[in-house]
């Protein structure tokens, strides 16, 4: 933390100090942070569920510009107008006799005041009775008159900037402008009412302003949870010009931030891109020899060229066998099913299954947009409550980061048959649809199997899972004792059974990815990768 001036740490006195944290999922676009999001994109899908399958897609594009522009562009709205530069003013005095009234014109004695009477009381051991009352009233009228003389609270600017969207596990700056309205200097401090997730550094400045000036003092954020927060009140204390006394009370300065989920493995979707790139330049072929359902050229043949792809008029026209090539299709459509029921919030290395499928989420979307294709996102628990309409422009990874943000895994189960029933009433035309699920095999015997074959009908499936690695050491690990046996037994009981899971859900023509938490959001990619190769879906 840092300010003009030397800024020094206090704790003010009063109540009021508290904090507010909205990271809750809501159903039907009851949540602030996604309410105005449902009903464009309910809009949107309504005029692609009337339209035709070859118009499904124009129709789908046009509606996804749209409702992305509205809601999924927001964050970087809010981010546009919280970059701004802000002033510090002073806010308007509050109603006479009212509480905040009361709480900034009540003096509040100092330290100082505090050490100042400790000494008369001392002193009072060696001087008369009545020197020692009258040195204390002394002291008592000039805190009084100091509180007098230091500016009302409401007189000081005050102002908090907030960066609009934090990822989780990044680290942001907080930083407080004070501006000192009056003729003299004075001493003031602020106290912020920050979530305790918010990870803030510091949440209190202290600062000396010259007459006029203004100081900015900073800190730092660094979140440990996703959500919406507004933190809407700060406390202003000032100083009186002795330093024996003080005057303090609560502003009201609302303000907002998302902690998006956490993009750890950006560096692996990035790897991918890159590879995808070089692949495209023609040092090796993405498309795979032969692979594909998009013409690309013709040239002639070569060793290892398929037959079937000979062009006989042009073999005929040249004199010498000529084949065509393909390329893997471009927009076509990935649609993510991320499941928020209860068994998401299990914890995988310390955190939910449902931050490590958004991270999934995040490197599939960066890489399949950066391929041509569009990329959208359905969200379910008991019900669908969350839909990003498929777009493929760079933009649309942040759209879903900020379409994620408030998801919180629900205490029922998940509502495969709806979510899927909901899919195919959205998407017509064939889509790779990539389920980010739990393995469980009670859940996904009863409820995800027997619901699958809505979907495998019309599109190409994948379902993804992480893997707890512990599960892995204690049954790889050496037993020491019979509880030791014990847990390595039923580690290996559980793996069994996803292992049987994923039999199952291959069977019923589903690929599976089931991967450790480092590892799921490459193996999801480069599922993806391998699709495109084999010519789309």
């Amino acid at each position: 933390m840092s300010a003009a001036g030397g800024p020094e740490s206090f704790t003010p006195d009063g109540g009021g100090i508290g904090a507010r944290a909205d990271g809750t999922t809501a159903v039907g676009g009851e949540h602030p942070g996604t309410g105005g999001r449902t009903p464009e994109v309910g809009a949107a899908v309504a005029g692609v569920d009337r339209a035709g399958d070859q118009d499904v897609d124009r129709a789908g594009d046009r509606a996804g510009d749209r409702a992305g522009d509205r809601a999924g562009d927001r964050a970087g709205d809010r981010a546009e107008v919280a970059g701004e530069p802000v002033h510090p003013e002073p806010a308007a005095p509050p109603p006479r006799w009212s509480r905040t009234w009361w709480a900034g014109t009540v003096p509040v004695p100092s330290g100082r005041l505090a050490g100042l009477l400790a000494v008369a009381a001392l002193a009072a051991l060696v001087l008369p009775p009545l020197a020692a009352v009258a040195l204390a009233s002394v002291l008592l009228v000039a805190g009084a008159v100091d509180a007098w003389l230091a500016p009302a609270p409401w007189r000081v600017g005050v102002a908090r900037e907030l960066p609009p969207v934090l990822p989780l596990g990044r680290t942001g700056e907080l930083a407080w402008q004070l501006h000192n309205p009056q003729g003299r200097p004075l001493t003031a401090g602020v106290t912020d009412e920050l979530a305790p997730s918010l990870g803030a550094g510091a949440r209190r400045v202290r600062a000396r302003l010259p007459a006029h000036a203004r100081t900015r003092a900073t800190s730092t954020l660094s979140p440990t949870r996703r959500g919406t927060f507004t933190p809407e009140g700060v406390t202003v204390r000032v100083a009186g010009p002795a330093g024996l006394a003080t005057r303090q009370a609560r502003r009201a300065l609302p303000g907002r931030i998302e902690v998006h989920p956490s993009f750890r493995s950006r560096d692996a979707a990035e790897l991918r891109i890159r590879r995808a790139r070089i692949l495209e330049e023609g040092l090796r072929s993405v498309r795979g020899r032969g692979g594909g359902t998009e013409f690309e050229m013709l040239r002639e043949y070569v060793e290892g060229d398929e037959f079937r792809h000979l062009d006989w008029a042009a073999t005929a026209r040249r004199g010498t066998p000529i084949v065509r090539t393909f390329r893997a299709e471009r927009n076509q459509t990935v649609l993510v099913l991320l499941d928020t029921g209860r068994t998401t919030a299990g914890l995988v290395d310390d955190v939910p299954r449902l931050d490590h499928a958004m991270d999934a989420t995040l490197a599939l979307a960066t890489v399949a947009t950066h391929l041509g294709d569009r990329t959208g996102l359905l969200g379910f628990g008991a019900g669908v409550h969350t839909l990003v309409p498929p777009r493929r422009d760079s933009g649309q990874p942040r759209r879903l980061a900020g379409a994620m943000h408030t998801l919180e895994p629900e205490l029922s189960e998940a509502g495969y048959r709806a979510a899927f029933a909901s899919t195919l009433a959205r998407f017509r035309r064939r889509a790779l649809l990539v389920i980010l699920t739990e393995l469980a095999p009670g859940a996904v015997d009863e409820t995800l199997l027997p619901a699958l074959p809505l979907l495998t009908r019309e599109h190409a499936v994948v379902v993804a899972a992480v893997r707890d690695p512990a599960l892995t050491d204690l049954r790889d690990r050496v037993p020491e004792s019979v509880e030791d046996a014990y847990a390595a037994a039923a580690a290996s009981e559980v793996l069994a059974g996803r292992a049987r899971v994923a039999t199952r859900l291959r069977a019923a023509g589903v690929r599976v990815v089931d991967a450790a938490p480092g590892e799921l959001a490459a193996r999801l990619c480069d599922t993806y990768l391998d699709v495109k190769v084999r010519g789309g879906w």
